[in-house]
C-alpha cells in the first residue's frame, strides 16, 4: 500500500459514521450486508448512508454488489489487511524489541 492509499483509507475511517459502517461490515464477514440492513442497524437515513458508503468505496475499503433492486456491501478484507500492514511495517525496527505489534498480529511480522 502506498501512502496516498493509506491516507485516503484513514481519512475515510476518520469519520464516526463511516467507521461504524465499516466495523459493521467487518463484523458481517464475507457475506456483507444489504444497504437497507446497514441503514436500519445504524439508524441512518438512506441518503446519509449512501454518501458514507460512496466515501468508503472510493477509499477502496468496501465493495458493492447489486442484487436485484438492492445492493450488498462487503468490507474489503485485503484492503484492511494492507492498511494494517502499512501501519505496522517496520514496527520496532529501531529498537529491535519484539512485541510492539497490535493484538493478533504480534509475532506475525
Amino acid at each position: 500500500m502506498e501512502i496516498k492509499d493509506a491516507t485516503a483509507a484513514l481519512a475515510a475511517l476518520g469519520q464516526a459514521t463511516r467507521l461504524a459502517v465499516f466495523r459493521l461490515l467487518v463484523e458481517a464477514g464475507p457475506d456483507g450486508r444489504l444497504a437497507g440492513e446497514i441503514a436500519e442497524t445504524l439508524d441512518l437515513p438512506g441518503a446519509t448512508l449512501s454518501f458514507h458508503l460512496k466515501e468508503l468505496a472510493a477509499a477502496g475499503l468496501i465493495a458493492a454488489e447489486p442484487q436485484g433492486r438492492a445492493i450488498r456491501y462487503r468490507a474489503d478484507f485485503a484492503a484492511m489487511d494492507a492498511l494494517i500492514d502499512f501501519l505496522t511495517r517496520n514496527c520496532c525496527a529501531e529498537s529491535g524489541q519484539p512485541g510492539c505489534l497490535p493484538g493478533a498480529r504480534r509475532g506475525c511480522a
